[in-house]
């Protein structure tokens, strides 16, 4: 190699290591907050994830929680934030990072707009035609900003079912960890599986256009939205999805860390893993 080679691949090197600090580096943030009593009731009642943890890991979570008051502020649009709010807009972060020993990994969040309902995407309009929105994660002048429905937020919470918008948008932020909101989150899956759940979305997407499967119709749209979408579904009912998707249930535990159907193994549904001979 030349010496102006040289010179090349080392300014290359300092310069994705200054963009790697830039990312991931500590910021002087205010004082830590103390745990309120208040949010501790509203988990019971209103976090169906956190009511399903052990006693220290229920203390684990309102830890986090703290950090993540502490960095993170929730401003209301022509709507007023509520103690439920915060709570559940915390708990939207916490539940996908849950199983990673450091929970911060949305290093540029630090702010949520929370609007009364759906807006629009390009003017962030409130009123008027073109509103339907219920989240998206803030680019351009918009970066470090994570926008709700406050009204889809808290209706994410309250029904059983496979939707959440909030845990639906910070696994958005989980999947640009890489740097692309691409559905292919390797920053958190290993290696060897990462084709198996490239294989398993291109399969499922297809049967969901076909009608053939319960996961939502959105989840279709690209690779980004399946993976968010199949969050949702995993975090909101994972006994069914590992019932009716053992596979990419498997994979998703891989993904995020953690054992959701608590069989005692995280990739493994029944302690058998259904993706070993795939």
């Amino acid at each position: 190699m030349t010496t102006s080679a040289t010179l090349i691949a080392l300014a290359v090197l300092a310069l994705a290591g200054g963009l790697l600090y830039y990312i991931f580096r500590d910021e002087p943030m205010g004082p830590l907050p103390e745990f309120r009593k208040q949010w501790r009731r509203l988990l019971r009642k209103e976090v169906t994830f956190y009511s399903t943890l052990s006693r220290a890991d229920k203390k684990r979570f309102q830890e986090r929680m703290r950090y993540f008051f502490q960095r993170v502020t929730i401003t209301g649009i022509d709507t007023e934030v509520t103690e439920l709010d915060r709570v559940l807009v915390a708990a939207s972060g916490l539940i996908p990072t849950f199983g990673f020993e450091q929970w911060n990994q949305y290093p540029k969040l630090r702010e949520v707009l929370l609007y009364a309902n759906t807006f629009n995407r390009d003017t962030f309009a409130t009123e008027g035609a073109g509103r339907d929105v219920a989240g998206m994660v803030g680019g351009g002048y918009m970066n470090g900003k994570l926008l709700l429905s406050q009204q889809a937020l808290r209706r994410g919470f309250a029904n059983p079912g496979r939707d959440n918008t909030g845990i639906h948008e910070f696994t958005h932020l989980l999947d640009k960890a890489d740097g692309e909101t691409d559905g292919i989150p390797d920053y958190f899956l290993e290696h060897q599986y990462l084709i198996p759940w490239v294989e398993m979305m291109r399969g499922e997407m297809e049967a969901i256009q076909r009608g053939d499967s319960d996961i939502d119709d959105y989840g279709a749209t690209n690779k980004a939205e399946f993976f968010a979408v199949a969050a949702e579904y995993f975090f909101n009912r994972p006994a069914a999805f590992a019932s009716k998707h053992p596979e990419l249930f498997a994979l998703m535990e891989r993904i995020f860390h953690q054992d959701l159907d608590g069989d005692g193994g995280v990739g493994t549904v029944a302690q058998q893993d259904p993706v070993a001979n795939i």
